[in-house]
């Protein structure tokens, strides 16, 4: 038997695993020992999937991703208004949930939790229904996403800490561990502490997402016009528009601005 021969024969689903007729999973799919498929899960190509996870439907999963043992994803949402919805979960490409992860599906008929590309979930992290997650997000051990959360892209967030529900983290912004995240949290911060406060720029972050100097020093301008002058918060807030047309700058503003909303908890404080 040649090498090609011997791979196609590769036992891929394990035999004590139960896989719901209705579940569409793609040839290339590994799911190990004891792992519970059910019906209207799709999932799509080199996707390994551990044992003792449980994924229920509507759910969708995308290519490339590594479910480790003992993940729940796709069961019904922890929320007393939920009332049999026909709502799901859908999940990109390439990400890494780690053990023990639970992903919710969203509340309402045609609601979704969405986890985009190339995240990592580390274990016992916790994602709420309705919950938004953008790409590259990191999210360590033992965090708890409540309802409605939205992360944005390139956010780090270290472990055991909680995040209130209808709170949003702006993109790469990271939140130092164990802190209390109850409001918005603007993009490009440091916040840390219970309560919680803007303490720097995330100037790690901002440079290996690739900021150059320029960048850089006009989101440190911006950072010192809302957090270290003597001007309203408001009011600095609608000065960041005369600062520069940087697409940082225009992402900040009108991020800040939200924040300001009669439906919006507002934003995590700064040192002024």
């Amino acid at each position: 038997m040649n090498l090609a021969g011997a791979i196609s024969l590769k036992p891929l689903i394990h035999p004590t695993s139960v896989i719901d007729p209705d579940a569409r999973l793609h040839p290339t799919v590994t799911v190990g020992p004891y792992t519970v498929i059910g019906a209207g899960v799709t999932v799509g190509a080199e996707t390994t999937i551990g044992a003792h996870v449980v994924i229920e439907g509507p759910t969708e999963i995308g290519v490339g991703n590594h479910i480790f043992p003992g993940s729940a994803i796709g069961l019904e949402p922890q929320d007393l208004k939920y009332q049999g919805g026909k709502s799901r979960v859908r999940i990109g490409n390439y990400n890494r949930i780690r053990e023990y992860v639970t992903i919710n599906r969203a509340t309402n008929d045609g609601e979704e939790t969405v986890i985009g590309d190339h995240n990592l979930l580390m274990a016992y992290v916790h994602v709420a229904h309705n919950c938004i997650l953008s790409d590259n997000i990191v999210i360590a051990n033992g965090v708890a996403l409540a309802g409605h959360v939205e992360l944005e892209s390139r956010v780090v967030i270290g472990g055991i800490l909680g995040i209130h529900q209808f709170v949003r983290v702006g993109k790469m912004a990271m939140l130092g561990g164990m802190s209390r995240i109850d409001r918005d949290v603007p993009p490009y911060m440091l916040v840390e502490g219970n309560p919680a406060r803007v303490r720097s720029l995330n100037l790690v972050g901002l440079r290996r997402a690739g900021l150059n100097p320029e960048e850089l020093a006009l989101l440190k301008k911006a950072f010192r016009l809302l957090y270290r002058s003597d001007v309203q918060l408001t009011h600095a807030v609608q000065q960041l528009e005369t600062l520069s047309d940087d697409p940082h700058l225009a992402h900040l503003h009108r991020f800040l601005m939200a924040s300001f909303g009669e439906k919006r908890r507002g934003l995590i404080p700064g040192k002024r």
